[in-house]
C-alpha cells in the first residue's frame, strides 16, 4: 500500500498520461469542480495522489504496451488496492477489465474481470448501424444498481443522455459490477462499473454537458467528504 500525500486545501487527482485520450479536456472539467488535476505519468505522483483517472482514446493493444513501458501497470493495480479512488474512462474502462478482442487478443489491468467485445451487428428495427457508435444515448440504473446514491453517479437521473465514441464495450463476469447500461439499437451494453474505490464509464463525461460535469463533482464531493453539490456550469 502507498504512502498517501499530506492534506491539500484542494483535493488532488493525477490524470494518467501515457500518450492517447483528451487529457486536457478531462483536465478543465476537473477544475471546473475544484480538482487540482496534474496530467502526468510519474509513477510517484500517481500513488500520492488522492484520485487517479485514467482516460483513453485509441487501440487497446497499444494503449496496454505503453502502460507495460512506462512500468505503469504495477502503480495502477496497487491504486486500486489501496482504496485510492481509480477512475477509467472510455479506453480507460476498458483497459481495466480482464482482455480484450480487438486486433487480436490482449491483457488488460486485469482490475474487473470480464472481456471486451466489438459490437456485433447492431440493428435499428430492420436497418443495420454503423460501428463505431458516435453520439449520445440514455444510461439507465443497472438491475444490480436500482438507484445511483452513490458516488459518482449521484445526481444523475436515470435516463440521462451522455457522449459515447466507441466500438468496443466491457462485459463485466459479475453483474454486480454493471452500475448502468445503455443502447444502441438492440444491444444493451454496460455503460458504468464499479466497486468498491474503482469506477470507470464508457461515455465521456467531460464532453456530456451539465450532467457530465456532475459526475467530476461527485468525484470531488466523495474524495472531500463534503456534501453532494449539483453543478450547474459548462466546461
Amino acid at each position: 500500500m502507498s504512502e498517501r500525500a499530506a492534506p491539500h486545501a484542494a483535493p488532488r487527482a493525477v490524470i494518467v498520461d501515457y500518450g492517447v485520450g483528451n487529457l486536457y479536456s478531462v483536465r478543465s472539467a476537473c477544475a471546473a469542480v475544484g480538482l487540482q488535476a496534474e496530467i502526468t505519468g510519474d509513477k510517484a505522483a500517481i500513488l500520492s495522489s488522492d484520485a487517479v483517472i485514467v482516460p483513453g482514446m485509441g487501440a487497446f493493444g497499444d494503449a496496454m504496451e505503453t502502460l507495460r513501458r512506462m512500468d505503469l501497470v504495477e502503480p495502477l493495480r496497487e491504486v486500486a488496492a489501496a482504496g485510492t479512488p481509480l477512475i477509467g474512462i472510455c479506453l480507460g474502462m476498458q483497459l481495466f477489465m480482464t482482455e480484450s478482442e480487438e486486433f487480436g487478443r490482449h491483457r488488460g489491468l486485469d482490475l474487473i474481470s470480464g472481456p471486451v467485445v466489438r459490437f456485433r451487428a447492431p440493428h435499428r428495427r430492420s436497418e443495420e448501424l454503423k460501428v463505431p457508435h458516435v453520439g449520445w444515448a440514455r444510461i439507465a440504473p443497472a438491475r444490480s444498481a436500482p438507484s445511483w446514491s452513490e458516488w459518482p453517479l449521484r445526481g444523475i437521473d436515470a435516463g440521462e443522455y451522455m457522449y459515447f465514441v466507441h466500438s468496443y464495450h466491457a462485459v463485466p463476469a459479475e453483474a454486480g459490477v454493471v452500475f448502468s447500461t445503455s443502447r444502441y439499437g438492440d444491444i444493451e451494453f454496460c455503460s458504468s462499473l464499479k466497486r468498491g474505490n474503482v469506477f470507470a464509464c464508457q461515455f465521456h463525461p467531460e464532453r456530456s454537458g451539465p450532467k457530465g460535469l456532475q459526475v467530476y463533482r461527485s468525484i470531488a464531493d466523495h474524495i472531500t467528504g463534503r456534501a453532494p453539490a449539483t453543478v450547474k456550469m459548462n466546461v
